[in-house]
């Protein structure tokens, strides 16, 4: 196989992961349960598919293995119903390259670093990326990133483009995770030594979102992105424990969550209140959060990431309050 077939790579379908792999990718460390649905999109396949539901294998294999789809390839109606509802946006690849490239010019203290800007699309630039005084292609590679309301991921890794949905050469990819590989692939030929930077790289870099479909293809394009750097990297496919290992970590640091609330969706519930009033029946009381709009109020349940530095799991709203941190 010739670097150019490694490199044009077909777009993969979520049915051709293993089911230890998909299963890894399911998976909502908060509540040790499975992601949810997080929209009605899917209700009308029925029992299970609800906005609350889980999603399990059996809903994205089998029957339903082509149900969820990147938004290229979501019907027009099914995109502006998802914009109104949750305001999903959709972001082309070349806004995610110039905003991405607003980050590196002032971290680099300079522009064009790893791409010049033409319009509506890019030009690589192909030598080897050169760091300024005082600073490191190790700095770079766990520099700490976050795609807010990652929807797919297309500020972290451009495996295709947005808008005609074809492949992007790996060379050429501008996300934030893309960028830090290019680093990695020209500074380290050892493998151990790759492998252990690929590892640092996708855990510096997160992600959340509130609808399961957006998070299940999220942490698909960063495990094909891993996959993609090692076939470009030494010509063959990484074996299945070292594809487990890299899913679990993006399993950790892509995650649901209702980005206002910094909890599971849908997760608050009105508790009944044990004291009869006047009339003898018991009174329901809402939710302290939802009622008076503080997010530190909540009774749902708060969404967790992993600190990779201690490896140990954080509630993400005591790092934005800074009760905890990641580094």
């Amino acid at each position: 196989m010739n670097i150019k077939e490694l490199i044009d790579i077909k777009e993969e379908n979520i049915e051709d992961i293993e089911e230890e792999i998909l299963s890894l990718l399911l998976i909502d460390h908060t509540t040790n349960k499975n992601i949810i649905w997080g929209t009605d999109t899917y209700k009308k396949w029925g029992k299970g598919f609800a906005k609350k539901d889980n999603i399990s294998l059996r809903n994205i294999t089998g029957e339903y293995k082509n149900i969820i789809k990147p938004r290229i390839k979501k019907n027009k109606e099914e995109q502006i119903k998802r914009s109104r509802d949750k305001a999903e946006v959709f972001t082309p690849s070349w806004m995610c390259n110039k905003q991405n490239n607003l980050i590196d010019d002032a971290w680099f203290g300079q522009t064009d670093v790893f791409n010049k800007e033409n319009a509506h699309t890019w030009t690589t630039i192909n030598k080897k990326i050169e760091f300024p005084s005082g600073k490191t292609w190790q700095d770079y590679v766990e520099l700490l990133r976050l795609e807010i309301s990652c929807g797919e991921a297309p500020y972290l890794t451009s495996r295709y483009d947005t808008i005609t949905g074809t492949i992007i050469n790996i060379n050429d990819r501008i996300g934030l995770l893309d960028r830090k590989f290019r680093i990695i692939n020209e500074n380290v030929e050892e493998y151990g030594e790759w492998i252990k930077w690929a590892k640092l790289a996708m855990k510096s870099v997160y992600g959340f979102d509130w609808q399961g479909d957006n998070i299940l293809i999220a942490r698909q394009n960063l495990l094909y992105t891993f996959i993609d750097n090692y076939l470009y990297k030494f010509s063959q496919k990484p074996d299945f424990q070292l594809i487990k290992e890299i899913a679990s970590i993006i399993s950790w640091n892509i995650w649901q969550m209702d980005g206002i609330n910094f909890i599971i969706p849908y997760s608050c519930k009105n508790e009944n209140n044990n004291e009869l009033n006047h009339s003898s029946k018991t009174q329901a009381i809402e939710c302290p959060g939802c009622k008076k709009n503080n997010y530190h109020l909540h009774n749902g349940i708060y969404s967790k990431i992993m600190n990779w530095k201690t490896n140990r799991p954080n509630k993400f709203i005591n790092i934005v309050t800074k009760k905890g941190r990641l580094s």
